[in-house]
């Protein structure tokens, strides 16, 4: 602990003098963070109206405040799955947060911070759906999923070997689908899922069996420790003051949703020694 309190002051105290605390995240204006999310996903990183809204959002801010930004001082950067390790590596952003799970094979390439969440790879379903309890019940249903995702192939080789598959290029369009009938599920991580389910005002609702984990963690440059520290510090404060309880409830309300209480919340620790 007296470690984590020597981080915050020198984090206060860096803040106050200049943004040279975060010359490793290379912000290209004095004062200001670039934080990329994402920006089509509801609940958790969505662009609307000209704010940002959701989950990845709020932890997102509360980090920011804790390092010594306001709300106006965050630049916002779209980070499109693909894109995040580059953007990382190309300075393009100073962190990520955008449903971005922590892999041995990113952490060859940048560093995390976190973890902040875990989720769970789960099905969303239409909120009058009977018959689909897990994704056991799958055989013979038609599923949809996001083209390259591997969460449709961890339903077919573990659960439903039978699924007739439906790949779209966002939830967004999957959800469509599942409103018109279609499908029968929509499949990824739980907490996404929420996010469509609670913008789809009670015609919706997650199926609440999760049957994986996801660790998602805030991205940063290779070799950022210090700053990996910083932001675990905040991670741990949002969860101790209950902001983190709320952030949670206010980006899925209108749902059942809730974490999975075996992981969640979780204990930051990557990317300290």
């Amino acid at each position: 602990m007296k470690k984590r309190a020597i981080t915050r002051a020198l984090a206060a105290m860096c803040a106050l003098v200049c943004t040279v605390a975060l010359a490793g995240c290379g912000a290209d204006e004095e004062g200001k963070i670039r934080i990329g999310i994402k920006f089509d996903q509801p609940g958790l990183g969505f662009k609307k109206s000209g704010t940002y809204v959701g989950f990845d959002v709020d932890v997102a801010k509360y980090i920011a405040r804790e390092l010594g930004y306001s709300e106006d001082e965050i630049i916002w950067k779209e980070a499109p799955s693909a894109q995040r390790e580059a953007m990382l590596q190309n300075g393009d952003v100073d962190m990520i947060l955008a449903t971005y799970s922590i892999t041995d094979s990113r952490k060859e390439v940048v560093d995390f911070a976190g973890p902040y969440f875990v989720a769970g790879q789960d099905l969303l379903v239409r909120a009058d759906e009977t018959e689909i309890d897990g994704p056991e019940d799958l055989n013979g249903k038609r599923l949809c999923s996001v083209t390259g995702s591997t969460s449709a192939v961890t339903v077919k080789e573990q659960f439903a070997d039978e699924v007739q598959l439906m790949e779209q290029p966002g939830y967004a369009e999957c959800a469509t689908a599942l409103f018109s009938g279609i499908v029968d599920a929509v499949t990824t991580d739980d907490i996404i899922l929420a996010g469509l389910a609670s913008a789809a005002r009670g015609q919706l609702k997650v199926v609440g069996q999760p049957f994986t984990q996801e660790y998602y963690g805030v991205g940063i440059k290779k070799g950022e420790r210090e700053l990996a520290a910083r932001i675990n510090d905040a991670i741990e404060k949002m969860i101790e003051d209950g902001s983190w309880q709320r952030a949670i409830e206010n980006n899925t309300e209108g749902t059942d949703y809730s974490p999975d209480p075996d992981y969640n919340p979780p204990v930051p620790t990557e990317g300290e020694e």
